[in-house]
């Protein structure tokens, strides 16, 4: 009898990835899915008899041992294997034998080495890593979905658009994720590697988003990016310059070096990409006046001096125009019963978790309820959605600093919280899932459990602690919504859209309800700032009092002419947002209000033109047109384009464009994936950083 050998292994990759959706991924080896059957065709040197001893055996890690439940060896003929793995044989003729392999639904997630035992003969195929991800469309997996649009979004989408701007000029961001393109998946294993987690902690999504929002940010453990908000982005690549995630983890990849910069959106882009591109379903969540909370006191403090400017420097606290995050789906079989679901995590590096700049998962069940005892990072993230705002009056008496309360916002924190729509480019908005409707019973009571684990505090924290707070006498009561005795009310609006280049037309709609006769004083500032409400102009402002008589209103303009604002635009790195504050109080009695806008520029549009539809491996031209309609020239603009499985990011140096020139600029695609395919397009330059579109295309 001569010894049974392996010739050869076809692991059936086209039919097996069609089955386990991972037909996308651009690599060459097997990937599949945990917890479902593949197939995999051994050809013998003989025909396969009953007496002959096979095992087909799958390692992973750097020592594969079966005590260790890291080397399972599938024997077709014997008892199944404890670890939870099944194989069978489905059709055996000739020298040919088809097998069925099915993981355990709870395996460890990564590369697993393959290799076939006859008698004492092993065979080592090429290309014989197979690559185990997470299972969302098996029913014994905790990432389960029982949704086949939601799995087709958060799971297989590889394009989609992060929301940005502020709560009442929300625009969104086109971000190419990319989690199948060439060596992402192996990026995402690296991090995994590099995580050091123990490999039965990469059975759990639990453990393996949290490690990843710590990876994600290069604070802690050289990972993928680094975070910089100071303006200058000389020694890297701006923020606003992204709009993708696939070269910045190639770059990663490649250099094993931490890629510079990031800001939120990027940082929630790229988490995204890695947790879809593992199979965990994943979304990025942006968040509007997202408070930054350093001491779990449920509070933010602002501060703003006599003319109404907000000032900078003067609290630990921020509250930004908005911040994104992630949510990723799974059961929490670490929790009590009733977390399962959406999960928030976040890779920006604002505060330490254990001693390492990483974020949740935090069940969105948690949040809503007030249950932020649960693991992992609840306050934080109840913070940032359900903080109040404090406004505070920074007066100089006698040469000391002094602090006035002038109102409390209980509202303003945590609004518009967006994600993309399922299947559709549409902003869904998920506040409900993160809070009970505002002024609900249900909502006073979360607060009410949340604040029995976090303590809110009633004192103005500053860097100074300059002179002693004055408080007014019933601030030892808990915070209050400030309630106004004549019913003042104050509107801030823009005329016009806000062009770069053009006078800002703002105003100021000041209200009383009370009868009687009002005398109002009323100051607003305008002010440019960054997305994290940093300050970095001040633009203007007004001081006036008004007469009202009974209800009755007034409007008081504030015009901003381009000189006091375009050196700024030109001068920061970042897209800057108008803001403006307005504090107006009622002579006579201590009926103070403050109220606070945020608004952006509007630009002209970047047109794509391309056809509708186009042919797989045929060429077609896609042309990318832009007038400058502003009255200012761009100075070194510059156009970035992408679009996954048509062409690599491309980026034309277009030089300075004048008031009412014209751009063009055309690429040659090449169609090498089915379906529906998006290009995106970016144009930067020194005065405007954020105009981007969007445009999809059916490839037949």
């Amino acid at each position: 009898e001569t010894n049974l050998k392996v010739t050869g292994i076809d692991f059936l990759k086209s039919q097996n990835c069609t089955q386990h959706h991972t037909d996308a991924y651009n690599i060459k080896n097997l990937v599949v899915r945990r917890g479902q059957p593949f197939n995999i065709q051994l050809t013998f040197s003989r025909e396969l008899k009953a007496s002959d001893k096979l095992a087909v055996r799958f390692g992973i890690g750097e020592k594969p041992t079966k005590p260790k439940g890291t080397l399972m060896s599938l024997n077709p003929k014997r008892e199944q294997e404890l670890s939870g793995w099944k194989i069978s044989i489905v059709k055996n003729s000739g020298k040919e034998c088809l097998l069925s392999v099915t993981s355990s639904p709870s395996a460890p997630v990564g590369k697993y080495s393959l290799n076939v035992k006859t008698g004492t003969n092993i065979y080592k195929p090429e290309n014989g890593n197979v690559y185990l991800l997470f299972n969302p469309w098996c029913k014994d997996d905790v990432v389960f979905l029982d949704n086949e649009d939601q799995r087709k979004e958060y799971v297989l989408n590889d394009t989609g658009c992060i929301y940005v701007g502020s709560a009442n000029s929300i625009y969104e961001r086109p971000w190419n994720f990319g989690q199948f393109e060439e060596s992402i998946l192996d990026a995402c294993l690296y991090l995994l590697d590099k995580s050091e987690l123990r490999l039965s902690n990469r059975r759990n999504p639990v453990t393996v988003s949290r490690v990843m929002s710590a990876l994600v940010n290069s604070n802690d453990d050289n990972g993928v990016l680094l975070g910089n908000w100071s303006g200058d982005y000389s020694k890297g690549t701006s923020p606003m310059d992204w709009i993708g995630s696939v070269s910045i983890l190639q770059q990663y990849y490649k250099t094993k070096k931490p890629v510079c910069f990031g800001q939120c959106w990027v940082f929630a882009g790229v988490l995204t990409t890695v947790m879809r591109c593992l199979g965990i379903p994943s979304r990025c969540v942006s968040n509007f006046n997202s408070a930054h909370d350093t001491d779990e006191n449920l509070r933010v403090d602002v501060y703003l001096n006599e003319k109404g400017e907000k000032m900078n420097s003067m609290s630990f606290d921020s509250v930004w125009n908005f911040h994104v995050w992630n949510d990723v789906w799974m059961k929490r079989k670490d929790l009590p019963a009733g977390f399962d679901g959406w999960q928030a995590i976040d890779a920006t590096p604002q505060e330490q978790s254990q001693g390492v700049f990483q974020c949740g998962p935090c069940p969105l069940k948690a949040v809503r309820e007030g249950d932020v005892y649960l693991p992992y990072d609840g306050k934080f993230v109840y913070a940032e959605v359900n903080a109040d705002q404090v406004y505070w009056l920074v007066k100089k008496v006698n040469g000391k600093e002094k602090y006035f309360r002038l109102s409390t916002e209980t509202r303003n924190i945590g609004v518009k919280i967006s994600t993309k729509a399922v299947g559709k480019d549409k902003r869904e908005d998920i506040t409900l899932q993160y809070k009970y409707p505002e002024g609900s019973e249900k909502e006073r009571q979360a607060m009410e459990k949340a604040c029995s684990f976090i303590r809110p505090s009633l004192f103005p924290r500053s860097h100074y602690g300059a002179g002693e707070p004055i408080e007014d006498q019933n601030a030892s009561v808990a915070l209050q919504e400030t309630v106004s005795k004549t019913g003042l009310k104050i509107e801030i609006t823009s005329k016009e859209p806000l062009y770069p280049g053009s006078p800002l037309e703002l105003a100021i709609m000041v209200k009383i309800t009370a009868p009687g006769s009002w005398n109002i004083n009323l100051v607003g500032a305008c002010q440019l700032q960054s997305y994290t409400g940093k300050v970095e102009a001040n633009l203007g402002h007004i001081n006036e009092t008004i007469k009202l008589e009974g209800n009755s209103e007034k409007q008081v303009p504030l015009k901003i002419m381009p000189e006091a604002y375009m050196k700024t635009l030109a001068s920061v790195e970042d897209e800057v947002l108008v803001h403006v504050n307005a504090i107006a109080e009622v002579q006579g009695l201590n009926d103070k209000l403050t109220k606070e806008m945020t608004t952006r520029f509007e630009y002209p549009p970047i047109t794509i033109q391309m056809p509708e539809t186009a042919k797989l491996n045929k060429d077609f031209k896609c042309a990318f047109i832009f007038k400058n309609k502003l009255n200012v020239p761009l100075d070194n603009c510059k156009l970035i384009v992408e679009g996954l499985g048509l062409f690599k990011m491309t980026t034309f140096d277009q030089g300075d464009l004048q008031p009412g020139r014209i751009m063009k600029s055309e690429i040659v695609c090449t169609p090498t994936r089915l379906g529906d395919k998006k290009i995106v397009a970016k144009l930067t330059s020194t005065q405007v950083k954020a105009i981007s579109a969007e445009k999809s295309i059916t490839i037949s």
